[in-house]
């Protein structure tokens, strides 16, 4: 089985992959609490605008996705909060409308349809050498930055008018979590896929929501699935020949399966059930 670690290909994708798998369900987690969980979806249509401009151009594609990322996901907080306030899902509908509409006009200029094919799906095998001085410093910084405003996310996420009221700065707040989404989705592209990458901001997090007791267990649960659905898909996508991201994410669609069947042995043995509770948090 240790041959698998052999070729310098894989031993990039595990290791890129294990950053994805950590950073894309924390993220996730924050995402689906504030209701925004298709976000992946657009940024990722917007981010392939991106890809496709930077291989038109004849230059490294992954900055300028993330560039591309980054605005879209302000322009989505900014038709969130003003022009849409009570219709958040408007927002990600015009930006998802404009990034599908320039993404088709650059693919279609762009001379390598196999390149931009491996940013739609993901490619183990294209991952160099410099997608790794990109992807490594990027995840360390996501990772650290949901560490450092834990509980700002955390507050805004659940009740951005009662944060508001408690003096917490949640425009900066948003601010800051959505440039963090968008280099998570962009990041995500090489292998993942840009059609793929809402799904693993999804699954672990409902994974984790049927068997988690607490906010923390849902984090910390969701960042274990999503790091064991990468680990998963890239073997079995090496020794059977498939597709990394797609089995990526089927590997995590097994877990939801175990973790309903978990949940429904639990209700089994304790007829109340499973409680999620809020934590507790302390701004002073």
């Amino acid at each position: 089985m240790w041959e698998i670690f052999s070729y310098s290909f894989m031993q990039r994708g595990f290791l890129v992959g294990n950053i994805i798998g950590l950073v894309v369900p924390l993220i996730g987690v924050f995402l689906n609490l504030k209701r925004l969980s298709l976000i992946g979806h657009t940024l990722a249509h917007v981010a392939l605008a991106g890809v496709a401009l930077g291989i038109f151009l004849g230059i490294y594609p992954v900055p300028l996705a993330i560039m591309v990322a980054v605005v879209a996901a302000l322009g989505i907080e900014k038709l969130r909060h003003s022009a849409y306030s009570g219709y958040a899902e408007l927002s990600l509908a015009i930006i998802l409308a404009m990034g599908l509409g320039l993404a088709t006009i650059l693919i279609s200029l762009a001379d390598s349809n196999v390149a931009v094919y491996s940013y739609l799906f993901g490619s183990i095998t294209l991952v160099t050498r410099q997608d790794l001085m990109i992807i490594i410093p990027l995840g360390a910084v996501i990772a650290l930055g949901v560490g450092i405003f834990y509980n700002g996310f955390f507050f805004v996420a659940f009740n951005e008018e009662e944060a508001k009221l408690s003096g917490v700065p949640v425009k900066l707040f948003n601010i800051i979590f959505m440039i963090m989404v968008a280099m998570v989705v962009a990041l995500s592209m090489r292998i993942i896929g840009g059609l793929l990458i809402s799904s693993l901001i999804v699954l672990p997090v409902a994974a984790a929501l049927q068997v988690a007791r607490s906010f923390r267990q849902t984090v910390f649960l969701s960042m274990l699935f999503g790091v064991i659905s990468v680990n998963l898909g890239l073997v079995l996508s090496f020794y059977w020949d498939l597709a990394p991201g797609g089995t990526i994410i089927l590997a995590s669609v097994f877990i939801l399966l175990l973790a309903f069947l978990f949940k429904a042995f639990r209700k089994m043995r304790s007829p109340k059930g499973m409680i999620i509770r809020e934590e507790k948090v302390d701004y002073e």
